[in-house]
């Protein structure tokens, strides 16, 4: 989920409930143990986001044993080894699902790791490279004997990407080979296919990583279902203030953070702050007006340049703002037309306008 699970996103599920755990995007080895600040800032987390696995990738044993120990000292609950991102760019590094490739190799790099920390080492691997590469059962065998506390099993091969349909019998098959838990991965959409997962193969638990892009509250629901409730009903509105909330955690991020980040901000640029707090209310405004009976969306292309153009942090936002759109929106009434006038927003404010009128409709 690199690009996607930033912590304001990941506190954001949390509050909605039925979230055991969350997941870091992929952080360097390299980057960690160099201490170089962009990477440490893919590590962050707060005491809200607890439990927390801070997942790291990389191909030296010595390397991912140190990086690991860097993780321990910011106080995470687990590092995490990626084997199974499919990108070029990370697996020709001897990284991601190309250990599963070299499953001694991907055994010497749990084992140091494991040997270098007292917290839980875990690992996420595919089905395995290819078709005629499936060796997921064999790997996690592999890795629970070098002292792996859990495996996550996303059911595609490297070469699937996201295509085709996620194995939920190897999973299975994973799940009776080894004592420690494992845990299923893909194509979970709905509620009640977690609960299906959960009964039909064996598994500790289901990591959801797409479809909480779309349904923030999927773990919600499916802990109401699981207790015999219905699933909470999710309005417009909830997706409206989800989104906003976004926007404020991202605007004010390393800035006014509680206790748990690493970084701190030393100045504030008066510029945004003003911006934002000119957003924020409109946003009420426009938010109260369409609660009592406003308009129904149309994009309004005239809110593209109604503001000064974003800037630095801003910019960022609305870039992270567009990113999680593409999946959030999947499946709306007029989604495709809000998709649009998301990513023709230039300003914050333009962007909370467009929110607002669209989900407080």
């Amino acid at each position: 989920m690199a690009g996607m699970t930033d912590s304001a996103f990941r506190r954001l599920v949390k509050r909605q409930g039925g979230c055991g755990l969350v997941v870091t995007e992929m952080v360097s080895s390299e980057g960690l143990v160099r201490g170089i600040d962009r990477t440490l800032e893919y590590a962050e987390f707060t005491e809200e986001e607890r439990p927390v696995a801070v997942q790291i990738f990389g191909g030296d044993p010595e390397k991912m044993a140190r990086a690991a120990q860097e993780v321990e000292k910011m106080g995470a609950d687990i590092v995490d080894v990626n084997m199974g991102c499919p990108v070029p760019k990370v697996a020709k590094h001897s990284a991601g699902c190309s250990l599963m490739r070299e499953p001694e190799h991907a055994a010497k790099i749990i084992k140091a790791m494991t040997r270098a920390v007292s917290i839980p080492v875990t690992v996420k691997m595919r089905a395995g490279w290819n078709d005629r590469e499936v060796n997921a059962p064999e790997l996690a065998r592999m890795l629970e004997r070098v002292g792996a506390a859990a495996i996550a099993v996303h059911g595609r091969t490297a070469a699937q990407c996201y295509t085709g349909r996620s194995d939920w019998d190897l999973i299975a098959r994973v799940a009776r080979a080894v004592s420690i838990p494992v845990y299923g991965n893909g194509d979970c959409i709905e509620p009640t296919e977690l609960l299906q997962r959960l009964a039909e193969t064996g598994v500790a638990g289901v990591l959801v990583g797409r479809g909480v892009l779309r349904n923030p509250w999927i773990f919600a629901q499916a802990a109401a279902v699981s207790a015999g409730q219905p699933a909470p009903e999710v309005s417009l509105a909830d997706r409206g203030r989800f989104l906003l909330e976004y926007i404020d955690l991202l605007l004010n991020q390393r800035l006014n953070e509680p206790k748990g980040f690493r970084h701190q901000a030393t100045t504030v640029d008066i510029w945004q702050d003003d911006e934002a707090g000119l957003a924020q209310d409109t946003a009420e405004d426009i938010g109260r007006a369409c609660e009592n009976g406003g308009p129904t969306f149309r994009p309004d292309e005239s809110l593209a340049h109604a503001y000064p153009p974003a800037r630095g942090r801003q910019r960022w936002v609305i870039n992270k703002v567009r990113a999680l759109s593409a999946w959030y929106t999947r499946g709306l009434d007029g989604g495709s037309h809000l998709r649009v006038a998301i990513n023709q927003t230039e300003s914050i404010p333009a962007l909370r306008q467009t929110i607002a009128s669209f989900f407080f409709r």
